[in-house]
């Protein structure tokens, strides 16, 4: 048994009203909710901070919450709705993000199953295969390391771990001196056996860490790394990190990633 909530906050740096944003004839929350409700969840649940939106789930015939303006994050925002439920300790929570509408159903049931499953785990998510250098070098493309269990080790936008034998030892990577032939010929060659790892952000959280994690202040670690699992790594949480089991198209940032979501729609 398991919740989905969806955070869907209206404003948005790149994309004003994003959660409202037409896709395919539909807003996009509509197309998120849809994706989480064909899932074997109990309940989801649009968790948002503005009327407008609010008052969209509700004509579509979804579930929502109006929540507090002044959360700082959407953890805080699950919580919130955690408390107003008054589920118990052990009740398991997905989080699924609101600019996410091609999210696959299957990933959603697993990281709800690993939680589940995993009795030594406070937090489940998952990650997918890094193959590129141009990846492994991205800083928005957050690399995971994970120990023998699947239990994420630390997260970070760095590349992670090192290839230090494919790179000359004073590069710069401000100076993009990793990039080239040397690094590519050494994550093929050794690729499968080493393991660079993508993050994917998606979280499910037995109830408990939820309203442990709100009250932790903000780690050094993840003020410097603006990751928020950093936190509860550093308060003590595991966090298991399987590999997902389809590919997670990439969410709704931009408009250029609006435009793309709405070709795969169309095309469909």
């Amino acid at each position: 048994m398991f919740s989905i909530v969806i955070p869907a906050r209206y404003a948005s740096t790149r994309l004003p009203g994003k959660p409202l944003l037409d896709i395919a004839g539909k807003p996009m929350i509509q197309h998120v909710y849809e994706r989480a409700m064909a899932s074997s969840a109990d309940e989801v649940i649009v968790a948002t901070d503005d009327q407008r939106v609010l008052e969209v789930v509700q004509d579509f015939g979804g579930e929502g919450v109006l929540t507090r303006a002044d959360h700082p994050s959407g953890t805080d925002r699950l919580n919130e709705v955690a408390e107003l439920r008054g589920y118990a300790s052990d009740h398991i929570l997905v989080n699924v993000q609101g600019d996410e509408p091609l999210i696959p159903v299957a990933v959603i049931e697993q990281v709800a199953s690993n939680m589940a499953l995993i009795e030594t785990a406070g937090m489940a998510t998952l990650c997918e295969a890094i193959t590129t250098v141009e990846d492994l070098l991205d800083p928005n493309a957050v690399k995971v390391v994970r120990d023998s269990h699947n239990m994420a080790l630390y997260f970070s936008r760095a590349p992670m771990p090192f290839p230090r034998d494919a790179v000359d030892p004073t590069a710069s990577l401000v100076a993009g001196q990793l990039h080239g032939p040397a690094l590519d010929s050494y994550m093929r060659e050794h690729g499968a056996r080493v393991g660079w790892f993508r993050h994917i952000g998606l979280y499910a959280y037995r109830c408990s860490v939820l309203k442990d994690f709100v009250t932790w202040p903000m780690a050094a670690l993840e003020h410097c790394e603006k990751l928020e699992q950093l936190r509860a790594l550093y308060n003590g949480v595991n966090i298991h990190c399987a590999e997902a089991v389809e590919p997670v198209p990439a969410g709704v940032d931009t408009a250029q990633d609006l435009a793309r979501v709405c070709a795969v729609f169309n095309n469909a």
